[in-house]
């Protein structure tokens, strides 16, 4: 326990809203991040999902999906998705190295989201000024070590349990929420 304790008495009954959110029409127009996840042979479909909500969440530019990672219509990326699978931008890739070949050809830095020798504290890393693909490893391998040889630099999401390892879909989510914060900072716009 924290020592934390909180006095509500008196206070009123907390209410839950419902914020106004935009038509798939309306969200199409919206402006996104340049912010791109690359999901590299996600072995969980419903992993895939999520980070499609994620990356809708935050307005993100896309999702690469490579080699056998799930595609858009598969019934758990839908099921987790929530119909975000429809609104956020995606490409399919056979191979990582076409997919990072791409991506640095549109000018984007390329961070590995993995735990390395190398590997940056993701709370230390600061805006580049230059769009920025994340790649983000099966679930029990990891990044690979051809998309490794190929990423600018590695992220690694500070961590003290035992396990030293997040979910995939959930350490998409920590790392996305930051690098919305850092390009939404950047752009001088509100934080996502």
């Amino acid at each position: 326990m924290l020592g934390l304790h909180f006095d509500c008495a008196g206070s009123t009954a907390m209410k839950q809203i419902l914020p106004q959110r935009p038509s798939l029409a309306e969200s199409q127009a919206l402006a996104r991040l340049p912010v791109w996840l690359v999901l590299e042979n996600l072995r969980s479909a419903l992993n895939v999902g999520s980070l499609f909500r994620t990356a809708d969440a935050f307005r993100l530019g896309g999702l690469c999906l490579v080699g056998f990672t799930a595609l858009p219509d598969h019934r758990e990326v839908r099921k987790a998705a929530l119909g975000a699978e429809e609104s956020v931008p995606y490409r399919s890739y056979e191979q990582i190295e076409d997919c990072l070949a791409a991506m640095r050809a549109e000018g984007y830095l390329l961070a590995a989201l993995e735990q390395t020798d190398q590997s940056m504290a993701l709370d230390s890393f600061a805006w580049p000024g230059q769009p920025v693909a994340l790649v983000l490893g099966n679930e029990v391998e990891g990044v690979s070590p051809q998309a490794l040889a190929l990423c600018d630099m590695a992220l690694e999401i500070a961590q003290g349990g035992i396990k030293h390892s997040l979910n995939v879909a959930v350490a998409g989510g920590v790392a996305a929420w930051h690098l919305a914060q850092q390009a939404g900072r950047a752009a001088g716009g509100p934080k996502a």
